[in-house]
């Protein structure tokens, strides 16, 4: 048997003829179909995102076969020419894609998305989405996130990063190849220069796959769309085209190697979910299985597998792959407000068949048509020229969106004072109230500024230096005594679920002259816990840090001796594990408790707010919305939308007269249903927050809580 050595010489020394390979156009409607069923049916096929590694490894083995058979033939490759045709071959679509998916946003999504989805496309059409989805460790399969209508360009970025870098690096290989060899045979140079490839891409897909292992424990978010630990896969690839390019098997042994192949990657599609650590080790089943298909498939013989694969459907969706990809996200984020309800099966199969539809109008008016286009197809500079013009169009309908957006924000401005009548908010659910249609259609649907449960009023100032963990700022002070001798001192902590009730903790401030301190930790329990992570495990190292905030935090406040603590977590979705074998939430609502009773012992109140019912854990977030003529079809049953809260629970357990709970399920459930509208106003911001106006209405409840836990004795 040949040596890899010799494999990869002969490999690189005698060009083929290209040779259309129907196995890899079906690894192309594998990859696109995991992807596209995994975005419309996400519990149905939870590791359908798999297919983005098969696209990586695909283009790395035949960018990489290209280029070597252009060095093989010229002794260099002409990167104006090479980075001209992927220009030719990929932007016209993604640039129309990325138009009209602004398009959409302006016309059907509600402005206030229009911000974040304007920065995305920007991102996009500069092909670097990936490193914008990273900064904001945004987590691409997770159910509740608000997605953008490019965030899926993130694999694309990805793609055209790997497409500039690599045939620089494969140069470089020869370069050095060359410049180590002495006089010698035709052969031993071209082996010299074999060699040298090798070495690069294994040497870089080694460093790559390790960076993936360790950056996927230590920051799983970010290392989910980072460019290094997604480059061992196209390494893959590339392996294959340079030391597998010659490599034979029997019939028997490939038809069995391309079914494992098929296998691997059907498994990981149907085994993997949103908690899978990813990329990580894991990525190598479909990576490796992807790679044994194309192996099997190097003597262009038809296997057992080409019964299906080679059918014209197969081939067809192959064809249309890239072109679906671009067109199939967009319309699943905007179909529910095109259509003004919630996606159902039906609805996801016409966005389906609407996407196939584009997907093969654009393949063939727009990628094939373009890349025959003379003006351009000649010329490496015109390529050039107008990619940036259309970066630059992009550009411009984004500016265009982006003024429009901050002008309609600038025209919500948030009251300056909130009171509900005795039937609005959450004053149609007090006893004895008679209201009319209390769940009836709310006054507004579109949150805006005016609703934003996270804005900060100018008398808290700057964040303060203590509490900090690098760039990870926790503390304001906002003072609202207006110069007031001894004012009351309170402290409001804990997770966005505590910033969220702060609309009517500063409300309340502003009238007793307060002087309040927020400290927040996004996902993090205020709570002398082994903690684990905030709906699913943490890196090691963000939960660590937890845990160092909540202890310095408890201590901070043992020491300052605020007059009143006001806490409250996301604690349900919290988990906390100290090896003891006691359930997480008991673990949960131990540790509050002693941090509770720290502060008690100090002479503080502390009044733990318990958390409001689910919202996007129960509905669709957007369910008011897309149902505005009757928001009482997002009501959920209470048992399922208010579950037993550890804040609660830790109250009793803490058994101090200086600790209460207050527990506003009432002002947001009867006794069977959890609602989405009450008295015309909207319950929630988003999936997870309160709208600021409805918490600023219940003002009265958690002021009367704090006046009694104030005049307790100690």
């Amino acid at each position: 048997m040949s040596s890899p050595l010799q494999t990869a010489e002969r490999a690189a020394s005698t060009p083929k003829a290209r040779v259309f390979r129907t196995d890899i156009q079906a690894l192309r409607a594998v990859a696109i179909g995991l992807v596209v069923l995994n975005h419309l049916w996400p519990l149905r096929l939870t590791g359908g995102y798999v297919g983005v590694d098969v696209f990586f490894v695909i283009s790395g083995f035949l960018i990489t076969g290209h280029l070597v058979g252009e060095m093989t033939r010229t002794g260099t490759v002409r990167l104006g020419a090479f980075y001209a045709r992927r220009i030719r071959r990929l932007l016209p679509a993604a640039f129309l894609v990325l138009v009209a998916s602004l398009i959409l946003v302006v016309a059907f999504l509600p402005y206030p998305r229009w911000g974040r989805n304007a920065w995305e496309i920007a991102a996009s059409a500069g092909y670097v989405e990936n490193w914008f989805l990273a900064s904001m460790s945004v987590n691409y399969s997770a159910l509740n996130d608000a997605a953008s209508v490019a965030q899926h360009y993130w694999s694309l970025s990805v793609e055209e990063q790997f497409y500039i870098i690599w045939p620089l690096l494969l140069l470089g290989a020869l370069a050095l190849s060359k410049r180590s060899s002495q006089p010698a045979s035709r052969r031993s140079a071209r082996a010299r220069t074999s060699t040298a490839l090798i070495v690069v891409v294994a040497g870089i897909g080694i460093l790559s796959f390790a960076s993936s292992i360790v950056y996927t424990v230590i920051a799983p978010s970010q290392a989910y769309f980072a460019t290094f630990t997604r480059g061992w896969e196209f390494a893959i690839g590339g392996a294959v085209a340079l030391v597998g390019a010659r490599i034979r098997f029997s019939r028997l042994t490939a038809n069995v190697l391309s079914l494992v192949g098929f296998g691997l990657i059907a498994y990981s599609a149907l085994v993997f979910d949103h908690a899978t650590p990813f990329p990580g080790h894991v990525a190598l089943i479909p990576v490796l299985g992807t790679a044994a298909v194309i192996i099997a498939g190097n003597s262009n013989a038809s296997l057992w597998h080409s019964t299906v694969t080679a059918l014209r459907p197969v081939q067809w969706v192959g064809g249309i792959s890239y072109s679906l990809y671009l067109w199939h996200w967009p319309l699943i984020v905007a179909a529910p407000f095109v259509i003004g309800s919630e996606a159902t099966t039906l609805s996801k199969a016409a966005v389906l068949l609407l996407a196939l539809a584009l997907a093969a109008l654009t393949k063939r008016y727009v990628e094939d048509a373009g890349q025959r286009w003379r003006f351009w197809s000649g010329s490496s500079a015109r390529a050039v020229g107008l990619m940036l013009a259309g970066m630059l169009v992009v550009a411009a309908l984004v500016t265009a969106t982006l003024t429009w957006y901050h002008a309609r924000v600038e025209a919500d401005k948030p009251p300056t004072e909130v009171v509900a009548s005795s039937c609005e908010g959450p004053a149609a659910l007090a006893p004895g109230a008679e209201c009319d249609d209390r769940f009836g259609p709310a006054d507004y649907s579109v949150m805006t500024s005016a609703n934003e449960y996270f804005y900060t009023p100018e008398e808290c100032g700057e964040f303060l230096p203590i509490l900090a963990y690098g760039d990870q700022k926790t503390t304001l002070e906002c003072d609202f005594s207006g110069g007031a001798a001894d004012p009351t001192r309170v402290w409001l902590v804990g997770d966005s679920h505590a910033q969220q009730w702060q609309g009517a903790i500063f409300d309340l401030a502003r009238e007793r002259q307060w002087i309040v301190t927020t400290s927040y930790y996004g996902g993090c329990p205020v709570a002398d816990v082994s903690f684990v992570g905030f709906r699913g495990a943490w890196a090691p190292e963000d939960a660590q840090r937890c845990e160092t905030w909540a202890g310095d935090l408890s201590r901070t406040i043992e020491e300052e001796r605020p007059d009143l603590v006001v806490t409250a977590m996301a604690s349900r979705l919290q988990t906390a594990d100290d090896g003891s074998g006691i359930p997480s939430a008991q673990q949960m609502e131990e540790g509050l408790a002693e941090y509770w009773r720290s502060w008690a012992s100090a002479d503080t109140r502390v009044l733990a707010l318990a958390d409001p019912p689910f919202n996007g854990e129960v509905r669709s977030p957007d369910c008011v919305l897309l149902n505005e003529a009757d928001p009482l079809v997002c009501a959920r049953p209470r048992a399922q939308a208010q579950p037993s809260d550890p804040v609660v629970a830790a109250a009793l357990v803490a058994d101090s007269p200086l600790v209460r709970s207050l527990d506003l399920t009432s002002s947001f459930c009867d006794e069977e249903s959890c609602y989405a509208v009450i008295g015309g106003i909207p319950v929630y911001y988003d999936a997870d927050h309160l709208n600021l106006e409805y918490v600023r209405m219940l003002r009265p409840q958690i002021e009367e809580s704090v006046d009694a836990l104030l005049d307790t004795a100690a």
